[in-house]
């Protein structure tokens, strides 16, 4: 056990909010120092009988925030996520004690358009990005030179979990756009705003706002198919790798790396 208190926290869930049936967010306090950039990720885990279980998970939070917080899909056949949608407020998980991940917004490429693409749990890199510069602009740190763009999917609208915050700071940022769009709308008679596959909508928004492989760097998270076709649709108006970053959240196959 010393050995897993050397790597680990053992973070408590002090807060916890049911988004829809399989989806939820919960905040914790680490149990330490973490000290991670927007963008990046925890992993997290419980321990069974017979072994560790882990996954990465991106975290919401900012920096600045003294809690982090998790946004969740419930994976029915995952090993992790049935274990983490059964702990309630009071309950302990692992963390790891350092983050990781590479999913950071890109303020030395010189380029100052960010085109944000996400499906669901996808927005929670996106979310620290906008709490973080939003609190700095507020400070009078960030002068708004970089502009953020968000294209938010879901199959319907309540599987957005930041629906209300993005839009409220997207009110209050002129640095800040933020659409969402669902693709089941037959599921969802109340919805009045865009409509289509992330992927489907994708180029009407990179039109609309101007963002193009001359000017901006884009970021996709979230689903496999969703990754695979945008970047397709990238490349053709003009993105090359370097200026594409993705975070892949789930395998078909399995629950994978960065869940």
């Amino acid at each position: 056990m010393d050995n897993l208190d050397d790597k680990f926290y053992r973070a408590k869930i002090v807060k916890r909010s049911d988004i829809a049936p399989d989806l939820w967010l919960i905040r914790v306090e680490p149990g330490g120092a973490f000290t991670f950039k927007p963008g990046q990720y925890a992993t997290l885990g419980v321990l069974t009988e017979s072994k560790r279980i882990e996954r990465a998970y991106s975290i919401v939070s900012s920096p600045s925030e003294s809690e982090l917080e998790f946004f969740f899909e419930l994976v029915p056949q995952g090993e992790l996520t049935p274990k983490l949608y059964q702990l309630k407020v009071g309950d302990e998980m692992l963390m790891r004690k350092s983050p990781k991940g590479l999913f950071t917004l890109d303020q030395k490429s010189g380029r100052t358009n960010h085109f944000l693409v996400c499906t669901v749990t996808g927005v929670a890199p996106f979310v620290s990005y906008v709490r973080t510069l939003f609190r700095q602009w507020k400070e009078g740190v960030f002068q708004g030179e970089h502009k953020l763009f968000i294209l938010n999917g879901a199959s319907r609208s309540w599987e957005f979990g930041y629906y209300q915050e993005l839009s409220d700071f997207a009110q209050q940022a002129p640095w800040l756009k933020y659409t969402a769009t669902v693709s089941r709308p037959w599921d969802d008679e109340t919805w009045k705003g865009e409509m289509g596959r992330v992927d489907d909508v994708l180029r009407k928004y990179s039109d609309l706002w101007g963002l193009d492989g001359t000017n901006s760097v884009a970021y996709l998270c979230g689903h496999p198919d969703m990754i695979e076709n945008g970047k397709s649709m990238l490349k053709r108006i003009g993105f090359t790798k370097q200026h594409v970053k993705e975070e892949v959240y789930w395998i078909p196959t399995k629950e994978a790396a960065a869940t």
